[in-house]
């Protein structure tokens, strides 16, 4: 359907009656918006619980022959609060009737879960006045809880065909008898994925409380700009360096089609906030950097042989070592005659000394030494590609600052810089090189 605009709303933008409100006057200032992908209702505030997880409760207690009222209260008035607060007719109180004979009779941990969509779902629906479409019918599972991608296309195409503005949940689905199974959390993000590529829509907004993303984490940057626009190489680089962005699995089904995704916030949506798009479609930043990401408490595994680029199966032996302690790898600088395994030490957690014991039995190297407490900072940007002095700039920022690179490392793609540092140098490197990139620049991307 030419020019359709999917419109998910996270939890936040659907807490209570005041915030349906907002989420109502933004669907109708866009007769595009004609797929609207709610999701339970978060927090009212800080001391407040999100639905799901009242949900999510109420199974453990059932499941245990454990009393599940209490629980089910606070669920029960959070709907009939927001119905009445919105002067709805809608008999949400029977449908909750319904879902709490469902858990008393021994409801699936998934049911349970996907009944916070289910319900806000029906509620926004009746007060849009839009055509309710229970994801059910159309978001296909197998028997297992696998997603069946070809048999969710067929029914998004039967049921989706007709243009009229509809209602569909997040966060679940069902197999071909009914049985309800849902995505991981964050899932609703995934459905409204599914259902742009579906219907082949021109734009994605995934509406939230944040506009859009920031170039850098604001508890260590004050006030950091935002990333005006993206492409989904940067956003992969950003996400796997531990910024807070989009459920990973949300991005691949609208990127096969090249459909952008619209980061807006609920609360203040005259801003633009951040645009995912395919690389082609990029425009250059005049940061030349997109964003900064990092995480800290790694241990780097330093192997030095000669002539070890000459002795076959050498790394082969090597990561044989890693996996068969069930240690994932996250990096692995090397030169000619040494290479460094980066791994988390949470990962690693306690399994040091055999490793290294392991490695010097089986690969048999000159030396193998480790050090811990490294930090690992991406400074990520496509701009870096064909602009000269991008490294200067960034370790002259460093230097400037006094903070110790202990590693240097640059992709094939050429999207990055990955630097390893002491973990007490993180919050000064990123500080630093945010500062050296956009000082010059006071206006926003």
């Amino acid at each position: 359907m030419e020019g359709i605009i999917i419109a998910k709303f996270g939890g936040s933008s659907l807490a209570d009656a005041r915030q349906f409100q907002k989420v109502r006057k933004i669907i109708l200032e866009k007769e595009e918006r004609r797929i609207i992908v709610p999701s339970a209702p978060g927090k009212k505030h800080s001391k407040d619980h999100k639905v799901t997880d009242l949900l999510y409760m109420c199974h453990q207690l059932s499941s245990h022959d454990l009393s599940f009222e209490e629980v089910f209260q606070l669920v029960r008035e959070r709907y009939e609060e927001i119905s009445k607060d919105l002067n709805l007719s809608f008999p949400i109180s029977e449908v909750l009737d319904q879902v709490k004979k469902k858990i008393s009779e021994g409801a699936t941990r998934d049911y349970c879960a996907s009944r916070g969509e289910y319900l806000n779902g029906l509620i926004l629906a009746d007060y849009l006045e839009a055509e309710f479409i229970d994801a059910a019918e159309i978001i296909r599972f197998d028997s297992k809880g696998k997603f069946d991608s070809r048999k969710t296309e067929e029914l998004i195409k039967k049921r989706l065909c007709h243009g009229n503005r509809v209602v569909v949940p997040g966060f679940y689905g069902a197999d071909e008898e009914g049985n309800i199974f849902t995505f991981s959390r964050g899932g609703s993000d995934i459905t409204g994925s599914i259902l742009a590529q579906g219907v082949h829509a021109a734009l994605y907004e995934n509406w939230t409380d944040v506009s859009g993303f920031l170039m850098a984490d604001p508890r260590i940057v004050k006030d950091p700009m935002t990333i005006r626009e993206i492409t989904y190489r940067e956003l992969r680089e950003l996400s796997y360096m531990g910024a807070p962005v989009l459920h990973e699995e949300a991005i691949f089904p609208v990127r096969e089609q090249g459909i952008p995704i619209q980061i807006r916030n609920t609360n203040d949506p005259e801003n633009p906030g951040t645009l995912i798009v395919e690389d082609q479609w990029s425009k250059s930043s005049p940061f030349f950097i997109t964003g900064l990401a990092g995480k800290k408490n790694f241990t780097v595994i330093t192997v030095e042989k000669t002539y070890m680029n000459a002795e076959k199966g050498f790394l082969r032996k090597l990561m044989s070592v890693f996996e068969a302690n069930e240690v994932a790898i996250e990096h692995t600088p090397s030169s000619i005659d040494s290479v460094s395994i980066i791994v988390s030490e949470k990962d690693l957690n306690g399994k040091l000394s055999k490793i290294m014991e392991e490695i010097r039995i089986y690969c048999r190297p000159d030396q193998v030494s480790a050090y811990d407490k490294l930090a690992l900072l991406a400074v990520v940007g496509r701009g870096m590609i064909a602009t000269t002095g991008i490294s200067a700039k960034v370790f002259t920022a460093l230097s400037r600052a006094c903070v110790n690179v202990r590693m240097i490392s640059q992709g094939a793609s050429e999207l990055n810089i990955l630097i390893g540092l002491e973990n007490k140098d993180f919050d000064r490197a990123v500080q630093a090189i945010y500062k050296a990139f956009t000082e010059k620049e006071e206006g926003t991307r």
